[in-house]
């Protein structure tokens, strides 16, 4: 994947976090996710895109982060994965993703799927048919907390 459509991602997620959570995330360095390694995480919310560019942007994290940045947006208290948290995770990665739509890459006029939340631990996602490279970002968060944002670009858009 071309850097240039990473990069975007990654500042849009950093100023979404920083603006609606009152956080800064620190990236870590990226890697290449591997579709058949089975994660721990126990929410995923993903938006699929597509337009002059296809692909998908995923946020991971455990419930406890979950729930803490839940309890940061929306000023109540949860100990637990329920519909406020996936709500308020899924807006999150919409709000990045719009960021994306309508930032750095306007030129390629992205339209965005609704969010989709997968919770739960041993869950792996397929992503694009032929192989397309998957780049992730792990982010930590309050110290100790981590989560990844995860963009991928099918093959062919540039």
């Amino acid at each position: 994947m071309v850097k240039q459509y990473l990069q975007p991602f990654a500042v849009a997620c950093m100023q979404v976090f920083k603006n609606f959570v009152g956080a800064e995330p620190v990236a870590e360095r990226s890697y290449l996710f591997d579709q058949a390694v089975i994660t721990g995480w126990d929410l995923f919310a993903m938006i699929g895109f597509s337009g002059g560019a296809r692909g998908a942007v995923v946020i991971s994290m455990k419930k406890n982060l979950a729930c803490r940045l839940t309890n940061r947006f929306t000023g109540k208290t949860y100990d637990d994965i329920e519909d406020d948290v996936t709500d308020a995770v899924g807006e999150i990665v919409n709000i990045i993703a719009g960021n994306v739509k309508k930032g750095a890459v306007e030129q390629l006029q992205l339209k965005l799927s609704p969010p989709m939340i997968i919770r739960g631990q041993g869950h792996s996602i397929s992503w694009l048919a032929g192989g397309d490279t998957i780049v992730s970002i792990p982010f930590k968060l309050f110290e100790s907390e981590i989560f990844m944002l995860s963009v991928t670009i099918e093959k062919g858009y540039k």
